[in-house]
């Protein structure tokens, strides 16, 4: 009995659509952040599956640095009042990273399971 044929799909395209790595038709995601226990498409378990705070540093370094970027700009060239600023930076503050953390984690999960990345471990002498 032979394999079934999965084509070879991009870690970033199914990752952003949150699509399971392999077939890229099934969920990857059960929740907002939560994996899936495997895909309902194709069955690939989803155990592999471990960004860690990858994901979240990405988006918070991504963020942090647009972010800062952004008020800094606008401060030099407008001169808001202090209101205005609260008014632009507080949500894009906390809005951007809510809205880049699922898409970044799909990204690195589906990137880990292209590479075949795992834990370290230490071999045996």
């Amino acid at each position: 009995m032979t394999e079934p044929y999965y084509p070879d799909l991009s870690p970033i395209k199914t990752g952003l659509a949150g699509k399971c790595p392999r077939c890229g038709r099934g969920r990857l995601f059960a929740g907002y952040l939560s994996v899936a226990k495997n895909c309902s498409s194709c069955g690939l378990s989803f155990d592999f599956a471990d960004a860690g705070d990858g994901a979240a540093w990405f988006v918070m370094l991504f963020v942090c640095f647009f972010g800062v970027g952004s008020i800094l700009g606008i401060e030099v060239a407008y001169s808001p009042p202090f209101w205005a600023h609260l008014l632009i930076a507080i949500p894009f503050i906390i809005l951007l990273p809510l809205v880049l953390l699922r898409p970044a984690k799909g990204i690195l999960l589906c990137q880990q399971w292209k590479t075949k990345a795992q834990e370290g471990r230490l071999t045996p002498k």
